[in-house]
């Protein structure tokens, strides 16, 4: 499936390029092109204001130029699509040209795009594609560093909701092209009840059985997860005889002083759920962990990191004037 989400965003953005694309396609789930259009325009408002003063006193409207994407270091790609509506939205005589698409690896020193067109419409665009681009790219990159650290275990590697607000869709589809898995995208994808529903509710069982309740009131299927935090509340959790699909063990995983990772509470866990449920393991999630915890079994490790901390791939773009007579 993800390798079909690849090859289909690539195809999107060779319809975007030739103009062939349909404005109400999705290119990601929920992720609609006019919706990137219009969370493009919004940004260039906020970053352009009244014009972009500068390029506009210091270089003629008709001087040329070409840019080049540089990578500065070595990562995943992820971005383009987006890029390239942001240059199509700030003058629609640019051209892009890539020679890599959004999911490929690119090394250090690699041109990967290159683009053509008014000098001062290529200035204009410029931060708005490179920080999107940088953000996207560095979220992709970690993704797959993690994707990679699971290997030969079977555990696969989730996003969460701490995403930049009014960048979700993006910063989840990074994690997509990065080889992960999207976790819910909204609070109305999926139950997850967590420490302080519980707290709230009474405890695990009253709030388990609250939300069979609630689903059978509202007509509901979708997935219900409960996060545990002790064994006993892990045991509580199995002895229910329906109403869950996943668990979440939240920081059954302690790294010692001397970096050692202990996932002995975390295997300790899984024997009591014994397949029962699907399991998922977070906190203390770091590309330093990961390798430990995926060789405990777990089904899933779910990592706020990818997105809410992460260091954006170093992408450069490097313009120089074409003559007029190319």
């Amino acid at each position: 499936w993800y390798q079909r989400r690849v090859h289909e965003s690539n195809m999107a953005t060779t319809q975007i390029l030739t103009g062939s694309h349909n404005p109400s396609e999705e290119v990601f789930p929920g992720l609609k092109i006019s919706q990137i259009d219009s969370f493009v325009i919004t940004c260039l408002e906020e970053d352009v204001g009244s014009g972009d003063h500068t390029s506009n006193a210091t270089i003629s409207p008709s001087t040329k130029a070409e840019a080049k994407f540089l990578a500065k270091d070595n990562g995943v790609l992820a971005g383009c699509l987006v890029a390239d509506r942001v240059f199509h939205l700030v003058d629609q005589t640019i051209t892009v040209q890539w020679l890599k698409h959004d999911g490929d690896h690119v090394t250090k020193g690699e041109h990967f795009g290159i683009v053509n067109g008014p000098a001062r419409a290529l200035l204009k665009a410029e931060r708005l594609a490179l920080n999107i681009m940088q953000r996207m790219s560095g979220i992709a990159s970690l993704t797959a560093l993690m994707v990679d650290a699971c290997k030969p275990h079977a555990t696969k590697v989730l996003d969460t909701r701490k995403t930049a607000p009014g960048m979700r869709l993006l910063d989840k589809w990074a994690v997509l092209l990065g080889g992960g898995v999207n976790h819910r995208l909204r609070l109305d994808d999926m139950i997850l009840i967590k420490d302080n529903h519980v707290t709230a509710a009474g405890g695990i069982t009253a709030a388990v059985r609250n939300v069979q309740s609630y689903m059978a009131e509202h007509h509901l299927s979708i997935p219900v997860e409960v996060e545990t935090r002790t064994l006993e509340e892990v045991q509580e959790l199995v002895s229910l005889s329906a109403g869950v699909d996943r668990v979440m063990l939240d920081n059954m995983v302690k790294v010692r002083e001397n970096g050692e990772v202990d996932t002995s509470m975390l295997s300790q866990a899984l024997a009591i759920i014994n397949r029962k449920y699907a399991t998922e393991a977070s906190g203390n999630v770091t590309l330093a962990t990961t390798a430990a915890i995926a060789a405990t079994g777990v089904d899933y490790i779910s990592c706020g990191s990818l997105t809410h901390s992460v260091k954006a791939l170093d992408i450069s773009l490097k313009i120089h004037t074409v003559p007029e007579h190319q």
